[in-house]
């Protein structure tokens, strides 16, 4: 990791913009200009016809680039915020664009428009709750951001109960702001979440790691146990099997995880089928 970051770090001191596709997965900087091969002319891929990456119309109709964790848009440039591993997720349709987004370790978690999170209720302020995300402030939450939630039908929400739900608001400027709702108006699975359980924190490059479409762990705990799991990208994981006893074996496994290999994880899922 650190020779990887003494070569973008001289790389940064040469010259400023670099080609994302020539960076995937490899380490980048605050304040570097990420260059995009769509907006490469005639003279070939590095050479001068590369250009530093545009968000305006014309690089919207190559595809759309959407800019996640770690990149930030300052007028049409794409500049990299905090260091670690450059991502790029190919979009469905193929046309290009697709989403860019840093990948690095970080103990405190920083509020992401869209991002499902794990809240605890900490007050109540009028028609608005007060929600503890692990950021540095408390997030909003109105209380009609509910399915069905009405000026007379109001949700029984209470102070301590524990929240599931995604930002809407997200910024340096602003106060973060939850809803319990989709674009539909359907709760899908958001709001509160049940009295039982047990909540626990991990880091949040674990999250990540669970959510990811490929993760076998989830595949191996579900065999183990039924349970009912919520996944917060805050780094908290909400956890509820038949037993209280179930349910500290499968939080241990799942916070083990993170620094175990393959075939450890494997030795441990026998031996816990077995008993």
């Amino acid at each position: 990791m650190a020779e990887a970051a003494g070569v973008a770090a001289e790389s940064l001191a040469g010259c400023r913009a670099r080609a994302a596709r020539t960076v995937l997965d490899q380490v980048v900087l605050p304040g570097e200009e990420l260059l995009l091969p769509d907006q490469e002319d005639g003279e070939g891929s590095g050479g001068a016809g590369e250009r530093p990456l545009r968000l305006n119309a014309a690089a919207r109709s190559r595809g759309r680039v959407v800019c996640g964790p770690g990149l930030r848009r300052c007028g049409d440039r794409l500049l990299v915020t905090k260091c670690g591993r450059l991502r790029h997720k190919e979009p469905g349709s193929g046309s290009g664009g697709g989403v860019y987004w840093v990948d690095s370790q970080q103990k405190r978690y920083v509020p992401v428009k869209g991002d499902h999170v794990i809240g605890i209720v900490t007050a109540k302020s009028g028609d608005i709750f007060k929600v503890d995300v692990g950021g540095s402030e408390p997030a909003s939450l109105s209380y009609l951001a509910f399915e069905g939630a009405t000026k007379r039908n109001r949700p029984n929400v209470q102070v301590g109960d524990l929240i599931y739900g995604q930002f809407v608001v997200a910024n340096k400027d602003m106060e973060p702001e939850m809803v319990c709702i989709d674009s539909c108006g359907r709760a899908n699975g958001m709001g509160v979440i049940g009295q039982d359980g047990l909540l626990f924190k991990v880091t949040l490059g674990l999250i990540r790691k669970l959510l990811a479409p490929d993760c076998e762990i989830l595949q191996e705990v579900g065999k183990l146990y039924p349970l009912e799991i919520v996944f917060g990208m805050n780094g908290r994981i909400w956890v509820k099997a038949k037993t209280i006893q179930q349910t500290l074996i499968l939080a241990n496994i799942l916070e083990a995880c993170e620094h175990m290999t393959a075939d450890q994880r494997k030795q441990i899922f026998s031996r816990l089928a077995e008993s």
